[in-house]
């Protein structure tokens, strides 16, 4: 193999440009645009977050033995726009007297359900709900028809719990989504679990 013997051609900066200082960049201004663009990435995902999961603290024993004072709730916000409720789910939405707060129960009747307490045991459409979750059997009784655009729920501490059975219905409207996971405090983490506690082979009727 030859080797070429002609030279690469040289290319020269103009002399004008050559002559002409370079100036460094501003310390204080790098600085400062790093800064912003990093703030402005915070922004943005601190709201893309927020626009899917909310954060539910725990201040009462409504919901014993299933989430205890103090937890802190990871909630779904799309759960229910993009999927269907079902009884069992524990459900997050506001405070009907108070709509800066959220409550958190356990969703027992859908839109168009009916719920019947009788003898400690809960029912839908006549079928006996299979509750390994509450605390103790309900002391109460009472029938309630579940309008289309609303929901009934109860606390797991079923004799310690304002829910609807002594307020009334929550409004679709106001349901905030679905409990995820407890991870506060870190010696409590765990998944919330649902239960699909309907038992069609038990019929109040029967």
């Amino acid at each position: 193999m030859t080797l070429d013997p002609t030279p690469s051609p040289q290319y020269e900066i103009p002399e004008e440009l050559a002559s002409q200082p370079v100036k460094p960049a501003s310390p204080g201004k790098s600085f400062f645009s790093e800064l912003l663009q990093t703030l402005l990435l915070a922004a943005l995902l601190y709201f893309a977050i927020d626009a899917v999961f909310a954060r539910v603290r725990v201040l009462n024993i409504s919901m014993q033995p299933t989430l205890f004072e103090g937890n802190i709730v990871l909630v779904n916000k799309l759960a229910y726009k993009f999927g269907d409720m079902k009884t069992g789910d524990v459900v997050i939405f506001h405070d009907p007297y108070n709509r800066q707060e959220d409550f958190i129960k356990r969703l027992i009747g859908k839109p168009g359900d009916q719920v019947t307490v009788n003898n400690g045991e809960v029912y839908v459409n006549g079928n006996k709900l299979v509750e390994p979750y509450i605390a103790s059997e309900p002391a109460y009784s009472g029938v309630w028809q579940v309008p289309e655009d609303s929901i009934f729920v109860l606390g797991d501490n079923r004799n310690q719990s304002s829910d609807s059975h002594s307020w009334g219905f929550v409004p679709l409207t106001d349901v905030v989504g679905k409990a995820l996971i407890v991870y506060w405090p870190l010696d409590e983490i765990k998944l919330v679990t649902h239960h699909q506690p309907v038992s069609a082979a038990t019929n109040i009727n029967k």
